[in-house]
């Protein structure tokens, strides 16, 4: 279970590399809403905290109390991670940004709760799994997402992507990203309206495969039902 992009902060964008290296699918999408504790070992008082240790992507949805507060930032690998890092630091008066449950597992106090910037702050993770796709059942809403690196030919990302507005078929989600530091050189992960068994997405799929000089389908799975809220 992996996140790929914040409501907020936007995408995850180191984890778009990751994408179609590994022999994983996409088996599930869920998004999941994020409420951020101001953490501390106990006995620190609020006014003692002067820096703060979280994911940079928690830092960022974070920035109104640690401006308020006067904090210096440290970037850690990850928010649970964080409040372990204090909770095993004799006499540290540093703060961490997790979740309530980091600060039962490692004996924390919460100095504050709900820290976030934005009360709908949301992100969304992808499930993975071996398996390449779920079977198409009925009344079930799915989505389609691929990698691809359009051919070296004039307006080849355009015409790749004709073939989704020919066969009718909607793109919820387009990005862009660099690969191997070349600017030259961009791939391109899309999220597609429908099962790959649709005769739509099929035939959209057939015209992008013709512009490209790899395509890689990363998982056939179902709408989340957040995105009908």
């Amino acid at each position: 279970m992996i996140p790929v992009e914040n409501s907020v902060a936007g995408r995850v964008a180191d984890i778009h590399y990751l994408l179609g290296d590994y022999d994983l699918k996409i088996y599930a999408e869920h998004f999941q809403k994020v409420e951020h504790q101001l953490l501390v070992k106990s006995g620190v008082n609020l006014n003692e905290i002067t820096h703060v240790r979280s994911h940079t992507m928690a830092i960022g949805q974070c920035q109104a109390v640690i401006k308020e507060l006067g904090l210096q930032t440290i970037v850690m690998a990850d928010t649970a991670g964080s409040a372990k890092y204090i909770s095993e630091q004799e006499g540290s008066k540093d703060g961490a940004i997790a979740s309530k449950l980091a600060a039962k597992t490692y004996g924390l106090e919460i100095a504050r709760e709900n820290v976030q910037d934005m009360k709908h702050n949301t992100t969304r993770f992808l499930i993975m799994s071996k398996n390449l796709q779920q079977k198409k059942e009925d009344n079930i809403s799915y989505l389609t997402s691929c990698v691809f690196e359009v051919r070296s030919v004039p307006s080849a990302l355009y015409k790749a992507l004709g073939g989704f507005a020919t066969h009718g078929v909607n793109l919820t989600k387009l990005e862009s990203f660099i690969v191997e530091g070349d600017f030259n050189k961009a791939q391109f992960y899309i999220d597609i309206d429908g099962h790959i068994e649709d005769k739509s997405v099929k035939g959209a799929l057939e015209e992008l495969d013709f512009y490209t000089d790899k395509l890689i389908v990363l998982g056939v799975y179902p709408m989340h039902g957040y995105r009908n809220q």
